[in-house]
Order: C-alpha cells, then sequence, then structure tokens
C-alpha cells in the first residue's frame, strides 16, 4: 500500500468530521429541537398536523433515513477527492494476512 502524506490524511479526517459534526447537529435539531420549542410550534402545520406532533411521529425518522443517504454520498465524494478506492483497496487487501 502506498504511504499518505500526513498533510492529506489530516485534510481528509478534518473533512470526514466537519459532515458527521454537521449530521449529528441535524440529527440532534429534528429530534430535541422540535421536542424543545414544541410549544411555540403548535401553530404551524405540516401535511395537515401541527408540525412538532409530525416530527415526533415520523418526521424525525425520515430526517435521520435521509441523513444516511447524504452521508453515504459525501462520504463517496470525499473519498473520491482524497484518492480513495474501496475497489482498489479490495484488490490490494484480498487474501493477505495483516503482518503484526
Amino acid at each position: 500500500m502506498k504511504k499518505i502524506d500526513k498533510s492529506v490524511a489530516d485534510a481528509y479526517f478534518r473533512a470526514r468530521n466537519i459532515v458527521v459534526i454537521i449530521c449529528l447537529i441535524i440529527g440532534g435539531l429534528a429530534s430535541f429541537g422540535v421536542v424543545a420549542f414544541a410549544e411555540s410550534l403548535v401553530n404551524v402545520t405540516f401535511m395537515g398536523m401541527p408540525f412538532h406532533y409530525y416530527m415526533g411521529a415520523q418526521g424525525a425518522v425520515a430526517t435521520f433515513v435521509i441523513l444516511l443517504f447524504v452521508n453515504a454520498i459525501v462520504s463517496d465524494r470525499i473519498d473520491k477527492k482524497f484518492g480513495i478506492d474501496e475497489e482498489q483497496n479490495t484488490r490490494i487487501g484480498a487474501g493477505k494476512a495483516l503482518d503484526h
């Protein structure tokens, strides 16, 4: 396997961490944020029901599923940007034991 420069590895993990932090913030707002402001969201309706009720019933779950797909797409783009190819890694590591 080729060696990766430390600055490139740091930039890769910084980009991945930013994506994870953004997903956690959005997930937190979808679950805890709506509950915290439920009383002020009573007058807001979504699909014929109060917004806070919709988010508690199914909106938060839908948000998390969408976040999973978005995270996968963004992660693939970050991997391509930094030259990480999963297929090549699989071919290189196929059938080889790790040297410890």
